[in-house]
């Protein structure tokens, strides 16, 4: 999805994890076989070749696993396949995300500010590999290894935003409760609320804490991202049980604005937070 939104896109209901969201990489993987076969080369030499292992190879050709775009790229030099493979980049770089959440993960890379509100996980951008990987771990209905394994890649691979110039600004509100959960054991735990505190000294960066204890709070209602992209637009998106939303009317994207807003004033001042964080760290 672009910036030039045309109209307000429709609830995407939630079809399952138990892998890829579309056919893109399945014809992909079928397209990656081919174009090895027909350079008469084996999967572990293309393995050695791009970095991967031969299992890894089979997993791209069979469509069980998304490659990333920097193998794409390799790949398509070494087969010569003259841009082929890179052609799948856009779409197969879409398939790492569940379906619900393609759309926003578009307009997320590209925006110049992002805003989130946390009320059960750390937000995927401040989240650790073992967390990430602890977070789809417990999911029920589980998911399958490989399913897990491409979400924890496609999580970390979004923040990359932190290293793009010129520099996104983004905030974060989270409820206490989140950084008091014990998800994935200690040393989880740990490594989470250090990579907070690191995040946290980034100039473009505000992370903020909702106390347990507060007795005003302006959205009670759950999570929401709020998403301004390159040419002005703001978008507001909500996820829920097996369904998202982007929202584009400037009346809804106001109200979830103006929450917002009361949320940072209620919340713990940012260098507040960071201070809560450091105690937490202190007491895991």
């Amino acid at each position: 999805m672009s910036d030039e939104v045309q109209a307000e896109p429709e609830v995407r209901e939630h079809q399952g994890e138990s892998g890829p969201d579309s056919a893109v990489p399945l014809i992909f993987g079928r397209l990656l076989k081919r174009l090895r076969t027909q350079a008469g080369m084996e999967r572990a030499e293309l393995g050695s070749r791009t970095g991967y292992s031969a299992a890894t190879i089979a997993s791209f050709e069979q469509g069980r696993r998304i490659p990333s775009a920097s193998f794409i790229r390799h790949a398509d030099e070494v087969l010569g396949a003259q841009g082929v493979l890179v052609d799948f980049s856009d779409e197969m770089e879409k398939a790492q995300y569940p379906a619900f959440f393609q759309d926003a993960a578009a307009l997320e890379k590209k925006a110049v500010a992002l805003h989130f509100f946390a009320v059960q996980t750390v937000p995927g951008l401040l989240q650790t590999e073992d967390y990430a990987r602890a977070v789809f771990t417990v999911r029920r209905p589980p998911l399958d290894e490989a399913t897990i394994e491409q979400r924890v890649t496609a999580r970390l691979a979004r923040q990359e935003i932190f290293g793009r110039k010129p520099m996104p600004t983004i905030s974060f509100v989270m409820e206490e409760a989140v950084l008091r959960k014990g998800l994935g054991g200690r040393e989880v735990v740990r490594g989470q609320l250090e990579q907070i505190l690191l995040i946290g000294q980034r100039s473009n960066v505000e992370i903020q804490v909702m106390p347990d204890a507060r007795e005003e709070h302006a959205a009670l209602s759950g999570r929401f991202t709020l998403i301004e992209t390159t040419k002005g637009r703001r978008i507001a998106y909500v996820e829920a049980y097996k369904s998202s939303r982007l929202f584009i009317d400037r009346s809804t994207v106001r109200e979830l604005e103006e929450r917002y807003g009361l949320l940072r004033a209620q919340a713990l001042s940012p260098r507040e937070s960071l201070a809560l964080v450091e105690k937490l760290l202190g007491e895991t």
